[in-house]
């Protein structure tokens, strides 16, 4: 245990002080920051239309950004790769992994504190830009959010670190598996690449059962069919999309219970799909032979 603990929060301490991290969000706070401000009108409006009224800070659009969400959806992942494509074979490549196995560390414990290194960091990350976001939003609207809608942010935000944890998974992975640094990270942004194709152009899933197949237990797609129903309660289906937010929250909206009991097993598909990502980068860097130098 003593091990895990010294290689957290040796890699917790390197992400924050890598500057691809700190551009990274830099970048994502300040977006999601200056959509806010250009949706005020909206956001105002919907103040004596809605009942969800705080929850449209994160959900209602406006004409010249996209949505802050919908932001996230696609760029959380790049924060998630930029934290785990040089995980291993960096320190592989250096030499400095076979100096830290010669300490009295366990395999084990390297590999787990830096993916619990790298989720700490996306958790951090998330829960600052959705607090300054509410603080900005608080004080453009001034009505303070109901405990239900705390309780849905709440539950978006642990969706959110599950989803960036399995793309830290997946970079860690390919991190393990490739020798070059740069192999490592093309092959992350492959991935995230194919599946933002997918999403984004949803027509190619009439083309035969095996693209629908691949969507459907897409990361992208998983995530946003949980975080529309939890954050827009009028939605019932991914066709709903957070375009209803701009005209208000349709007159039956889902309880919290059933938007939970909704999003229950898109939610265990992305925890699966993050724990058989982790649970390969696992075995394989605990078979894997490293030699001293």
């Amino acid at each position: 245990m003593s091990g895990l603990i010294t290689v957290f929060w040796k890699e917790l301490a390197d992400d924050f002080t890598k500057w691809r991290f700190i551009i990274l969000f830099a970048l994502v706070l300040a977006v999601g920051v200056f959509a806010i401000y250009m949706d005020a009108q909206y956001i105002t409006t919907a103040v004596t239309e809605t009942r969800f009224v705080f929850l449209q800070l994160y959900t209602t659009s406006g004409q010249a950004l996209p949505l802050f969400i919908f932001f996230l959806v696609f760029f959380l992942p790049i924060v998630g790769i930029a934290l785990g494509f040089d995980a291993i074979n960096s320190e592989r490549n250096s030499g400095t992994m076979s100096r830290l196995l010669s300490q009295p560390i366990f395999r084990d414990a390297v590999i787990n504190g830096k993916f619990l290194a790298g989720v700490v960091t996306m958790a951090i990350m998330l829960v600052s830009m959705v607090m300054l976001v509410a603080g900005i939003g608080l004080s453009m609207i001034g009505v303070p959010p109901s405990s239900e809608e705390v309780i849905r942010l709440m539950a978006f935000l642990v969706v959110s670190i599950v989803y960036g944890a399995f793309w830290l998974g997946i970079a860690i992975l390919f991190s393990i598996f490739f020798r070059r640094v740069a192999t490592s990270a093309l092959a992350s942004i492959a991935v995230w690449m194919f599946f933002i194709f997918l999403f984004a152009f949803p027509f190619f899933a009439q083309q035969g059962q095996f693209v629908l197949g691949v969507m459907q237990v897409s990361p992208i797609t998983l995530f946003w069919q949980v975080i529309t129903i939890l954050l827009v309660p009028g939605a019932r289906t991914l066709g709903q999309t957070f375009q209803s937010g701009v005209g208000g929250i349709p007159a039956s909206p889902l309880s919290l219970g059933q938007s939970l009991l909704t999003v229950s097993p898109h939610l265990v598909s992305l925890i699966v799909l993050t724990v058989v990502c982790f649970a390969i980068s696992y075995i394989r860097f605990m078979r894997e032979e490293i030699r001293c130098t």
